[in-house]
């Protein structure tokens, strides 16, 4: 015996997507999204985010980790928006200081190096009120990290690479405080991308490689024969650092808009909705259990 459920009075075909559609109107979903991260939230999710958080440490413990990881800052504005914070400088000093949960996580994994863009030559290019808000929590980051304990500790030897000569002098004087304090460390490389886009990089690096070898009174046609890939590698800003393993991207771009153009050609990549400043231990270990995850072959 077959029972036919009644179909009256219940919409269908065009009718039923009809309805479907009045009903999702009527759910706000981003007055839905801020009542779920209201704070009134918080005491019940945060003991099920530790457990999931010490989950995921285990199984990332398991395996090697990045030797080498690229962070594209993104989503800072948009951040401010959400949480209306009008104040620039006020917005990307949310950004700067995640910097320190970022090192505490790196240091804990065994991580030896990590580059973070802050600043690309086309964010120059922004309005001045813009610029001035990323230069100042730039700077100021930069001071703090010449003295910071967890830098010092940790031996973290902290450098800028980019064209730097675009930046401000009191930004420049902030860099060669961080870099003269660090100097020595053989800790954790942590370096800065300043002015810096992956495009300018590589002319850079050809630029670098053909004055050396004109300066040696060289023909044009030897000159030539040494622009090889090995000599470009050895001509980039920081050409000791390790490729990277992995970039991560925040915000939900999916691109990286010039980020470690030459460097990242077998890098793996993991985008995340999450904004800068919101970015969590929970979102760093699943970006790093992912690239765990993945079978990197190098083009074989």
């Amino acid at each position: 015996m077959v029972i036919v459920p009644p179909t009256r009075g219940l919409p269908v075909g065009r009718n039923k997507r009809a309805a479907d559609r009045r009903f999702a109107g009527r759910i706000d979903m981003r007055r839905l999204r801020r009542w779920l991260s209201a704070e009134g939230l918080r005491p019940v999710l945060e003991p099920i985010y530790r457990l999931y958080e010490r989950s995921l440490l285990r199984q990332v413990q398991a395996y090697p980790v990045p030797r080498h990881i690229g962070l594209i800052l993104d989503g800072n504005r948009r951040f401010g928006r959400r949480n209306n914070v009008t104040d620039l400088h006020e917005v990307y000093m949310a950004g700067a200081d995640k910097l320190d949960d970022l090192l505490g996580w790196c240091a804990a994994l065994g991580i030896p190096a990590i580059t973070l863009w802050v600043l690309s030559t086309s964010n120059l290019r922004r309005g001045p009120e813009e610029v001035t808000g990323i230069l100042s929590a730039v700077e100021k980051k930069l001071e703090r990290l010449a003295t910071d304990s967890q830098i010092h500790r940790e031996c973290v030897r902290v450098r800028a690479v980019g064209r730097l000569e675009l930046l401000p002098p009191s930004t420049r004087a902030a860099v060669r405080k961080a870099e003269a304090a660090t100097k020595s460390y053989n800790g954790m490389q942590l370096t800065v991308a300043a002015a810096y886009g992956g495009r300018e990089e590589i002319v850079d690096a050809v630029r670098m490689l053909l004055r050396a070898e004109l300066a040696q009174d060289k023909s044009l046609k030897d000159v030539i024969e040494t622009v090889t890939p090995e000599a470009i590698a050895r001509s980039l800003y920081a050409p000791d650092l390790p490729d990277p393993d992995l970039i991560i991207r925040t915000s939900g771009e999916i691109r990286l808009s010039g980020f470690l153009l030459w460097q990242s050609a077998f890098s793996e990549f993991y985008f995340t909705d999450v904004f800068w400043p919101s970015f969590r231990r929970i979102d760093f270990l699943r970006a790093v259990r992912a690239f765990q995850q993945r079978q990197r072959r190098f083009g074989r």
